[in-house]
């Protein structure tokens, strides 16, 4: 009895999943000239995108708000309610009001769009009735189309908010490409947490000045460790360079094991015979996910940052990502 309860569990989530996964796909044939006026409104708007909602369309309206704002749209959430005990405060003539409510007669919502009409802020409405009240009352409208919620009861808001979720993204998305909102204003928007992490320039954890390890060409293979001895942090490799500071070679940990295998009498000569010539660089302004990518992708664990004409400006190794990792 019990595996056969389990077994209904599973084929109810399964048809839950499958029903929304279905409603979401729909959306696709929808897509129409209201989506194009409203990406258009929104980066015309000179204001504020304005995402409100009642019950579970408010919350996907908060995530929708939070999606718009952190990818370049000035956008708050506001709740219908407050907004009629004095947040009606927060419109202005030059934002956008976007409304979702899936039967277009949210009461609430009925209430505030002929305040927000007095106003001048436009009305952009998600909505599954485009012949609701709420639809009339817009300005620009996206069509849900029918939508079966997944709930047994057919109450409960399911695929509909599913729906106002991905069709809010596929809005939010086109308004970022078109924006041409790229890698570094998404980093200034996200300066913590794992995405903070990937966003940080290599600049921003490189060893430079007192930290960073230079020495000539020419220079003894002793003299080099004693640098890399006496470098705060006991960096595991130094970066040779030439007169002008360009980078010409590298010599690490590594390659000191591999010499005193063969001969430890040599430390005594010259570095430019042992070192790597064709060092991994990177420049200061790239990202740290494309630090990380080269050291694993050449199983190496320092890399020499230089500038556009070449110059040794920095030093990333393996332990500095982590620690980034750690804080």
């Amino acid at each position: 009895m019990a595996g056969a309860n389990k077994g209904d569990r599973l084929a109810r989530a399964a048809e839950v999943i499958r029903l929304e996964a279905q409603t979401i796909a729909g959306l696709v044939e929808r897509l129409d000239g209201g989506f194009e006026e409203a990406v258009d409104r929104i980066l015309a708007c000179r204001g504020m995108v304005i995402v409100t909602g009642m019950g579970k369309a408010g919350l996907v309206g908060a995530k929708l708000s939070a999606t718009l704002a952190s990818t370049g749209t000035p956008s708050i959430a506001l709740h219908p309610t407050e907004a009629m005990h004095g947040d009606l405060g927060r419109i202005r003539p030059d934002d956008i009001v976007l409304v979702l409510s899936n039967s277009g007669e949210t009461e609430e919502l009925r209430t505030l769009l002929p305040h927000v009409r007095r106003i001048g802020a436009a009305i952009l409405t998600i909505t599954g009735e485009p012949e609701s009240s709420i639809a009339k009352l817009s300005d620009c409208l996206l069509d849900l189309g029918p939508v079966d919620e997944a709930c047994p009861l057919g109450l409960a808001p399911t695929a509909s908010t599913s729906a106002m979720m991905a069709l809010g993204d596929a809005l939010a998305m086109v308004v970022l490409a078109e924006r041409g909102f790229g890698r570094e204003e998404f980093a200034r928007f996200h300066p913590s947490g794992a995405l903070g992490r990937k966003l940080m320039k290599v600049s921003e954890i490189m060893r430079t000045g007192a930290e960073l390890p230079l020495v000539p060409l020419g220079t003894r293979v002793k003299d080099v460790l004693l640098t890399m001895s006496r470098t705060p942090g006991r960096p595991g490799a130094a970066l040779i360079v030439d007169g002008a500071q360009h980078l010409v070679g590298i010599f690490t940990d590594g390659d000191l094991r591999r010499l005193l295998e063969r001969d430890h009498n040599q430390i005594g000569r010259a570095v430019d015979e042992f070192m790597g010539r064709a060092p991994k660089t990177i420049g200061p302004d790239a990202f740290l996910d494309d630090a990380e990518r080269l050291l694993r992708a050449h199983k190496i664990d320092q890399i020499a940052v230089v500038d556009a004409a070449g110059k040794a400006v920095g030093l990333v190794d393996v332990q500095d990502l982590l620690d980034t990792r750690a804080g």
